[in-house]
């Protein structure tokens, strides 16, 4: 298992790149999407929170796809830093929003995508992470609920009480002047067969450059937010995505904290069935109190999962991806994002060496953690 962190398109500077190697890091994971971007609810120094409504801001040009040398560039800024580039997180709404929708433009963007695909595995990246999803990452709510005091986020309730306006998409307005009105609800089965679509032409582009797809669930896991469908918000349904379309590019961006807010099966089972299966591209972990609709994110070390069942299970069935915290609570100083991540660095760290030290220990057998008998 490698430990990474993940940064944003405002974080792809020798600053932040130097912090995650001082971190312990040794891979990075980056967004190209631009979430803050004329966007009032996103503060600039931490993680994209949005509101429970209000979306992070506005998609980029659906003119400017991220060309080769532009990510060469940044893949050359992180290895000199001494990090290796290990994926590229997310679409951006511009470039897929009627694949998404289904649209009038879906023909151009699937070819738009298509030579994303291929930008990515030109410049050398491995992994292209997305969320097939309408309403994307909102519901949420931000709060001082953490341990001391930390501002964390979380759930309060559903989201259904507004739908999505048209000219949005995936929590980003992609149309500022799209005719009033909001988005005709669709069943869970169209949605399905949009992502199967999607992956049906993608995918065999992804293996011919060499690049894997991993797909985010739902967060939060809800069955309909905003009024429309989601695709995988129990843990049993990343298992339908991933038999779609049998392939090596059709993977897994599994989020521990996001399958932990899900209200039905295993999630230590779970987790145990797709690093068998060795469908997991990488691993954001992150861990939580409570379940959706009702739920607040936590410190790494006090919330519901027990993370080290999490990493035995891991490294029993040989997983050897990056794994990243994605959110973190923000902590009381003048730097609350790189504390948070400091902190939960350095517990992934630890675990991570009393793992490694443990299994050299016993001739390879995984130190058990409480419950993983």
């Amino acid at each position: 298992m490698k430990v990474g962190l993940g940064l944003y398109r405002h974080m792809l500077t020798r600053e932040y790149y130097d912090f995650a190697r001082q971190a312990g890091c040794t891979h990075v994971v980056i967004h190209l999407v631009d979430y803050f971007r004329q966007g009032a609810s996103n503060p600039a120094n931490n993680q994209p929170t949005g509101a429970k409504y209000e979306p992070w801001g506005v998609a980029g040009d659906p003119h400017k796809l991220w060309a080769v040398d532009e990510i060469k560039n940044i893949r050359k800024g992180i290895e000199d830093a001494g990090l290796a580039l290990a994926a590229v997180e997310n679409l951006d709404p511009a470039h897929w929003h009627d694949i998404l929708l289904d649209g009038p433009q879906r023909a151009q963007q699937i070819e738009k995508v298509k030579t994303i695909v291929r930008h990515i595995g030109e410049a050398g990246v491995p992994v292209l992470g997305y969320n097939f999803s309408l309403g994307g990452v909102c519901g949420r709510v931000t709060a001082a609920a953490g341990r001391g005091g930390a501002v964390t986020l979380g759930m309060d309730g559903p989201a259904e009480d507004v739908p999505i306006p048209n000219g949005m998409i995936w929590n980003m307005i992609y149309d500022p002047d799209a005719t009033p009105g909001t988005l005709a609800t669709i069943s869970h089965e169209e949605l399905w067969k949009r992502l199967q679509r999607f992956l049906e032409e993608i995918i065999p582009v992804a293996e011919e450059s060499g690049v894997r797809l991993a797909a985010h669930p739902d967060d939060p896991p809800m069955p309909t937010m905003r009024q429309q469908p989601r695709l995988v918000y129990q843990p049993r349904m990343y298992q339908r995505l991933i038999d779609l379309i049998p392939s090596p590019s059709n993977l897994l961006e599994l989020c521990v904290g996001t399958l932990a807010e899900m209200t039905e099966d295993n999630i230590y089972d779970a987790i145990d069935s797709y690093s068998r299966q060795n469908k997991i591209a990488y691993i954001h972990l992150r861990n939580v109190v409570g379940k959706v609709p009702h739920y607040r994110e936590t410190f790494i070390d006090e919330g519901e999962v027990d993370m080290l069942r999490v990493l035995t299970i891991l490294q029993r069935n040989h997983f050897d991806g990056v794994m990243i915290p994605d959110h973190t609570p923000q902590m009381t100083c003048a730097a609350p994002w790189h504390a948070g991540m400091a902190h939960t660095l350095g517990y992934m760290l630890a675990a991570k060496a009393m793992l490694e030290s443990a299994s050299g220990k016993n001739s390879g057998k995984s130190f058990v953690a409480s419950g993983d008998k």
